[in-house]
């Protein structure tokens, strides 16, 4: 039952730190969807980190469940990421729509790979 308690706790903090980017980053006069997009990569590099610790034995499991599932999983978000990508189709921002996409994906690999560079140092 603890595990799930964790996870609940983690996610919820991570969902309300997205929450918080959004209401600041949501104030930027533009179709594309630049918070989404930086939860998404400050997610990852989080993760990244928190991977490259895991692998090191550094994070123990409560630690996992509260940090990557919890917190990193309610930080991030791939249904809004999806949500805000169809919307700009259907509004006929194609350009946006790919960048988005491209962006999304590169960018996020890129992250967790400072993560897994920062966890090593």
């Amino acid at each position: 039952m603890a595990a799930w308690l964790w996870v609940f706790l983690g996610g919820g903090l991570g969902s309300m730190s997205r929450y918080g980017i959004s209401r600041l980053l949501g104030k930027v006069n533009s179709s594309f969807p630049f918070a989404t997009l930086a939860a998404n990569i400050l997610a990852c590099i989080l993760l990244g980190f928190l991977v490259g610790l895991s692998l090191r034995e550094e994070l123990g499991p409560t630690n996992r469940l509260f940090l990557m599932t919890g917190f990193c999983g309610g930080f991030s978000t791939f249904s809004t990421f999806s949500s805000e990508t169809w919307q700009l189709f259907e509004s006929g921002h194609y350009a946006y729509a790919l960048g988005n996409i491209g962006g999304s994906v590169l960018l996020c690999l890129f992250a967790i790979f400072i993560g897994l560079k920062l966890a090593a140092t």
